[in-house]
């Protein structure tokens, strides 16, 4: 088993054409043949034998080194495990049949170790599915790593030798994404403007019925919208991505981690704004919110709580409205977590969409698990509610799901999440209000509790933000704005023999906004008409 090397040519008898070998009389010269090498492997599992033969060194010192690495590898497995030593034979096999350079010793070492095929090489793709599958945590985050994988990772880079991968793979691979986002903005405008037209075809002498169907086989031959891969989104994808390869480090089975050392725009938090009504014009005539996150006044809060009043979901929105609980945290609310005569509700469950499963899960953060206080109108509105179930308990009788949420379907299922946001979407859009997420109706319970004397502090412990940064980071453009309504109010508080400008009829309606002389949010709300707009937020 020690190996041997030796020197040859391959001269030819000029009349016979056989190979002269060690025959050869130019093999007294140094510079004339190559060195070759032969290592004896460990016989296969029928018997047969097989060795490691290599030619071409130009060096007996080249020849040497490399049966040198040849023993270090068979010397990797115990001789008490054949079960190694027959892997690192199969893998020497192979690299003399594909020619291929020798293995790493310690690279090998490593997988051998840790039960990894020696043979193939591991790809990122395999890495990554292989980390996925042994991951432990809360299973948002797990799906959020698997929807990075599956969408970014392993389509693009997913090819590449794990102990290849290199920080330019990287660049270029987050290049390729915000080319990408180039093609999807010129499909979307593409898609708007086609959908604009259908919109201005004439429909006269069609009944309702057809004009849907027609409107909707022309949308199902127009391209699907796509959503573009934003700064935020490129960010947890290098995140996903780092964890992945530092427990790749963790297992030796790489020594430096790419992703850590690439360079990528930070993802900024949106800025929240208020529907002012020059922004609402502005909405009105091209379409455009001025902000992702945008913000009702109070005012369009309470027309739409006005107008959903009646629908069953109501006191959901109003506990969203008026205490920001996000939006699996009110669908996971249970009623023995509510305390109606104490006017307090505990967080501590909340639903969680994977695709389209839902599961409950702990709040998102450990602050999201707190106890919040609620106002008069807010208990009103829940007492009613549960006595509206207790009268479909009794009447779905024995097909009633207990499930002990506050909110549940008709027969006391479930809530889907993404149901409520149809029906919130539906509900604005019913009286004309200008867009906003249901996510943006907690931003709103942000401005009125600030109005009503709260500092950032008040704010993040009733949001559950796990850190102040966030809540400053969120609404240091949105309370501003609020605030305006206070300068007003305190300025009206300084008596004046001379006004130094004459007082807007809007100032009137500065006031209701601050909260400070109305009895109660529901007060403040049915004293504005309808359809009233405020000027300050």
């Amino acid at each position: 088993m020690k190996g041997s090397t030796h020197r040859r040519c391959y001269c030819r008898d000029p009349k016979t054409g056989k190979p002269l070998g060690k025959s050869c009389s130019k093999l007294s010269s140094r510079k004339h043949g190559s060195y070759s090498i032969r290592q004896e492997l460990p016989p296969r599992e029928d018997g047969t034998r097989r060795s490691f033969s290599r030619a071409g060194y130009e060096t007996l010192k080249e020849a040497q080194a490399d049966l040198d690495h040849v023993r270090a590898l068979l010397g990797l497995a115990e001789s008490d495990d054949p079960e190694a030593l027959a892997r690192v034979a199969e893998l020497l096999e192979t690299v003399a049949a594909e020619k291929a350079p020798l293995p790493n010793i310690e690279s090998t070492r490593r997988r051998l170790s840790h039960g990894l095929d020696l043979i193939s090489r591991l790809t990122v793709g395999e890495w990554l599915d292989m980390w996925l599958a042994g991951k432990k945590g809360r299973q948002s985050a797990i799906s959020r790593d698997e929807s990075n994988i599956r969408v970014h990772l392993k389509p693009r880079i997913g090819h590449l030798r794990l102990d290849r991968l290199r920080v330019s793979h990287l660049s270029e691979m987050f290049e390729a994404i915000a080319e990408a986002n180039v093609e999807i903005a010129e499909g979307n405008a593409a898609r708007r403007k086609a959908f604009d037209e259908l919109s201005r075809i004439p429909w006269k002498g069609r009944e309702p019925r057809a004009r849907r169907k027609a409107m909707k086989a022309a949308i199902a031959e127009m391209e699907p919208y796509r959503r573009i891969v934003g700064p935020a989104t490129r960010q947890r994808v290098r995140s996903t991505l780092r964890a992945a390869l530092n427990s790749a480090i963790a297992q030796q089975l790489i020594t430096f981690n790419p992703a850590a050392h690439v360079e990528l725009e930070a993802g900024k938090r949106p800025k929240a704004l208020v529907w002012t009504e020059e922004r609402v014009l502005h909405w009105q005539r091209t379409g455009e919110k001025p902000s992702p996150v945008m913000v009702w006044t109070p005012e369009h809060t309470g027309r739409f709580l006005d107008h959903a009043a009646d629908d069953r979901l109501y006191a959901l929105f109003h506990l969203i409205a008026f205490r920001g609980l996000r939006r699996g945290e009110a669908c996971g609310q249970k009623w023995t977590d509510t305390h109606l005569d104490a006017g307090l509700i505990t967080v501590a469950k909340q639903l969680v969409v994977d695709g389209w499963e839902v599961y409950e899960d702990d709040p998102k953060t450990d602050a999201g698990a707190r106890t919040i206080a609620l106002d008069a109108d807010t208990v009103e509105v829940l007492r009613q509610h549960r006595a509206r179930q207790d009268e479909a308990r009794t009447e779905w009788r024995t097909a009633w799901v207990e499930t002990g949420r506050v909110f549940t379907r008709e027969n006391g299922e479930l809530l889907h999440p993404a149901n409520v946001t149809r029906r919130f979407i539906e509900l604005y859009e019913e009286i004309g209000l200008p867009p906003v997420r249901l996510h943006d109706l907690r931003h709103g319970a942000a401005t009125l509790a600030h109005a009503a004397g709260a500092d950032l502090k008040d704010i993040q412990e009733m949001l559950g933000h796990s850190s102040i940064t966030i809540t400053a980071d969120t609404y240091t453009s949105l309370l501003p704005e609020a605030d305006l309504a206070i300068a007003e109010a305190a300025a009206r508080l300084v008596p004046r023999a001379r006004a130094p400008r004459a007082v807007p009829d809007d100032a009137d309606r500065l006031g209701d906004i601050s909260g400070a002389a109305a009895p109660s949010a529901h007060a403040a709300r049915t004293q504005t008409a309808p359809d009233e707009t405020s000027e300050a937020e």
